[in-house]
């Protein structure tokens, strides 16, 4: 009634307008519907099986980094097929209705998985073979997503043992009438995301997705079709130059400022440090982390195991073969640089070796196999974390294990033809002694020469990081001494060592299961002495000190009996403190960090002499202090993190889950006594990620 009333121009001119808001709500709606069914997607792949005892592996899987989901056989069920993913999380527990593949071998099925809203359907040959509520997940709108056949992921397990005639991927969920429309080899009226017909003389994705193809331990492509067998795979790719992590410029508030982390793609877990040198005037460092590809090593340089550049990913499933996993670095008789490592998903432990001077060239993996006495290869036992060093100018290795199985010892001359040993722990091990079940197990092993002892640096999974301290007899390694490193249960964990240009032994282990941020934060790295009086020396490496600004300074302080004193001016929140203490006598005493601008609300870094105890928050160490003994404490704090070290004996480190980022301040306390300081210093820490975070040949 209201558009009677105007002329016909402001009339037409009305009609528009109400167009255009037509248009743009129908927009929405088709927006909104898109953004809900933005996880919808199909796979389709046509396969025959030759061998159906071949079992968890996949004909069709998107991945992006841990998650993944494909159609996969017999991984739960024998003989039946299932909507593979990550820990199962979109896979159906009860597979009793599903019917058993009865194919013949020749004949290829047509296999199809639908992912519609929260609804995962699976059809064979068009006709519904499964369906159940699961929440949906999207795969395929980001540029970091992967493909595989063979091995049910990228770093996974499983195989098949047939061929594929056709594979493809759908943005959305397909109809039974346009499933059953498909035919392999032929273009489909909708249009694919990706498409593999395997016709011509290289493997292509039809619709340029994915442009790199990597054929794995014995895949082929024959007469059309993609050949699996056993432990063989396809992976698809969107690019084949590795990645090189870089520092983001504007990183998160709460991330560490002066500790090596990973900064993505891919989480960073397990983050163990892993293979590390100084070589040719740099420190390297390798370590674990994920990404499209599977487990792969990050590998970071320094001139002063301070300030890391980031190399290229180099090391990974795409040229090694196999998913990287706990190893070591050790240099040749010849001085050439090597590693030693396990590789995930072979059951087998590799050795390469560095081909160039920036380390980014390693050389094809070999096999580090023992023969027994019989000149038979051992192939009848559990690999995995290895460690090799050389003793009297033979090569020894290690297979560590995570279970009660004992570790087992090989040597070499050659490090090519390995003689099995037999386990590496001596028949006088004292339990009692030592404080330590025999059986506990020894991961993550690192042997080396310290002072006048033979350290074997290691992990227990349930306890982390510990060390032996003892010799060799008879080839087999007898402690006489054992420590913990790790006092919050596993939190110290994974450790790794190098000796510097100067001869000092320094070690690095990933700080796992903390509230930090990022991820594969590693914990400073610290020297480690063992001078004639036995005692372990632990002391933060020493050239963290360049990082130092801003010092303040006080002295003679006295803190009365249950009281508390507030250090002015020694507040951030990347510090580091050193405070000594005069003799101590006090039942209780020690500071406390992170706290509000009135020194409460903090974490408390507590030596109590009665318990022999030293305390960081919730972490609690043994620390035993002398009567007359002073006491010096050195104490990182970086953002919510905190590191303990006290008289270069003992060593803690804790974060706080709950800290508000105004409290950055310190104060000292004293309970049951009278405290005296006699220096405090404090320093603020720069940032190890100022400028360019990659490395420039």
């Amino acid at each position: 009634m209201f558009s009677k009333q105007l002329d016909g121009k402001t009339q037409l001119n009305f009609q528009k307008v109400v167009a255009a808001c037509i248009l743009i709500l129908i927009t929405s709606v088709t927006v909104a519907a898109d953004l809900k069914t933005s996880c919808d997607k199909t796979l389709v792949s046509w396969v025959a099986l030759t061998d159906r005892e071949v079992r968890a592996g996949t004909v069709l899987t998107v991945q992006r980094f841990s998650k993944f989901d494909g159609i996969v056989f017999a991984e739960k069920a024998p003989y039946k097929w299932m909507a593979g993913s990550d820990g199962y999380s979109r896979t159906q527990s009860n597979q009793k209705p599903y019917p058993q593949d009865t194919s013949d071998g020749k004949t290829f099925v047509q296999m199809a998985i639908v992912y519609k809203n929260d609804t995962i359907s699976i059809y064979r040959n068009g006709e519904s073979y499964a369906s159940y509520p699961a929440k949906n997940i999207d795969l395929l709108s980001g540029e970091d997503n992967i493909v595989s056949f063979g091995t049910r992921s990228v770093g996974g397990w499983g195989s098949i043992g047939g061929s594929i005639e056709d594979a493809r991927i759908y943005s959305r969920a397909l109809s039974v009438n346009e499933l059953n429309s498909l035919e392999p080899n032929s273009k489909s009226d909708i249009e694919p995301y990706a498409w593999w017909d395997f016709e011509g003389d290289t493997i292509k994705d039809r619709q340029g997705i994915f442009t790199e193809h990597k054929l794995r331990r014995g895949a082929k492509v024959a007469d059309g079709k993609l050949v699996l067998g056993r432990n063989s795979s396809l992976v698809a790719s969107r690019s084949s130059g590795p990645e090189t992590p870089v520092w983001p410029e504007n990183p998160p508030a709460n991330s560490l400022s002066y500790h090596l982390a990973h900064p993505g793609p891919g989480p960073g877990y397990p983050g163990d440090p892993n293979p590390a040198f100084y070589y040719k005037g740099r420190y390297h460092l390798h370590y674990i982390y994920r990404n499209q590809t599977g487990f792969v090593f990050g590998h970071v340089s320094s001139t002063d195991m301070v300030h890391w550049k980031w190399h290229p990913t180099v090391l990974g499933p795409d040229t090694t073969g196999h998913g990287m996993f706990s190893g070591t670095g050790f240099f040749t008789k010849e001085g050439k640089a090597a590693m030693v490592y396990h590789g995930q998903g072979s059951n087998r432990n590799w050795i390469s070796y560095a081909m160039d001077d920036n380390m980014d060239k390693w050389s094809k993996p070999e096999l580090m196999l023992p023969s027994d006495k019989d000149g038979n290869p051992v192939t009848d036992t559990r690999y995995f974390d290895p460690d090799i060093w050389l003793m009297d100018g033979v090569y020894y290795g290690l297979n560590g294990v995570s279970s009660k199985k004992p570790p087992v010892t090989m040597k070499s001359d050659d490090l090519k033809n390995w003689e099995y040993i037999g386990e590496l722990l001596h028949e006088d091990f004292d339990e009692e002694m030592l404080g330590v079940p025999r059986g506990e197990d020894i991961s993550c092993p690192n042997i080396f020469k310290i002072g006048d002892k033979w350290m074997l640096l290691c992990i227990s999974h349930r306890l982390g990081c510990r060390y032996f301290l003892g010799d060799f007899k008879d080839e087999k390694y007898l402690p006489e001494s054992h420590f913990m490193m790790s006092w919050n249960g596993n939190n110290y964990f994974a450790p790794e060592s190098l000796v510097t240009k100067d001869g000092r032994r320094v070690m690095w282990a990933w700080l796992i299961g903390m509230p930090i941020s990022p991820t594969a934060v590693q914990a400073l790295p610290r020297e480690l002495e063992l001078p004639a009086d036995g005692v372990l020396r632990i002391r933060p490496l020493r050239e963290l000190e360049a990082l130092r600004y801003d010092k303040k300074q006080d002295r003679n302080i006295t803190v009365k009996s249950d009281r508390t004193h507030l250090l002015k001016g020694m507040n951030g929140d990347a510090l580091e403190l050193k405070i000594k203490f005069n003799s101590p006598t006090a039942k209780e005493f020690g500071l406390d960090v992170l706290c509000n601008v009135n020194g409460d609300d903090g974490m408390r870094i507590a030596v109590n002499l009665e318990s022999k105890q030293l305390r960081v928050g919730r972490v609690t160490a043994p620390f035993n202090l002398k009567q007359g003994e002073d006491l010096t404490l050195r104490v990182f704090v970086d953002k919510n993190l905190v590191e303990v070290f006290a008289n270069d004996v003992q060593a803690v480190v804790a974060a706080r889950a709950d800290c508000p980022p105004q409290n950055t301040h310190a104060r000292l306390f004293s309970a049951g006594g009278d405290l005296k300081a006699e220096t405090v210093t404090a320093w603020k820490m720069k940032s190890i990620y100022e400028g360019k975070t990659t490395f420039n040949k």
